[in-house]
């Protein structure tokens, strides 16, 4: 069971180990000021079993297959489904021109309801283009889960697509344990 000591130890250990400071220039294009580096806390074997530990439970029943977004996305998708026994797609940004072809490797999607994981969302940019894929391919899509939102909490991308975000932390709550 997730207690708040656990969600404020895992909060200051992101903290600790993925927020910079400087100038970025995150994918959205905005131009900020600080960054959460998930792969930091994605190679920390203990806090992404830990950052898992807290997500496992709000990957819904309802899950058939979890997708995992490149690149950030798949460690954290590939311990989830350690934990959950859901088997893992795992989403390409573009399809590979080689072998398959494939934008969704993995298993057979169609008819299923696809549970996307991501690491950091600021506008959803990434996973709205992946909700089309898994759509296109007949795959049922509501629902996406994330390490840490840093923007809306209902992105506008999402919402267009009927798609509800769940975060495991928001800007603000980690914030407070900075």
């Amino acid at each position: 069971m997730t207690t708040p000591d656990t969600m404020s130890s895992v909060a200051r250990r992101i903290n600790e180990v993925a927020f910079l400071t400087g100038e970025f220039t995150l994918r959205s294009g905005i131009v900020s000021d600080h960054y959460f580096d998930k792969y930091a806390f994605e190679a920390d074997p203990k806090l992404l079993s830990d950052i898992c530990d807290l997500l496992a439970p709000r990957v819904p029943d309802s899950a058939e297959v979890l997708v995992g977004m490149e690149l950030g996305g798949v460690p954290i998708a590939t311990m989830l489904s350690q934990r959950t026994g859901l088997p893992l797609a795992l989403a390409r940004k573009e399809p590979k021109t080689y072998g398959t072809a494939r934008q969704i490797e993995g298993p057979e999607v169609s008819g299923k309801n696809a549970f996307i994981v991501e690491d950091v969302i600021t506008s959803g940019g990434a996973v709205a283009d992946s909700i089309a894929v898994l759509r296109d391919l007949g795959a049922t899509v509501t629902q996406v889960l994330c390490v840490i939102n840093r923007g809306d909490p209902n992105p506008p991308l999402l919402n267009e697509r009927n798609v509800t975000l769940d975060a495991l932390f928001t800007e603000e709550t980690l914030n407070q344990h900075r």
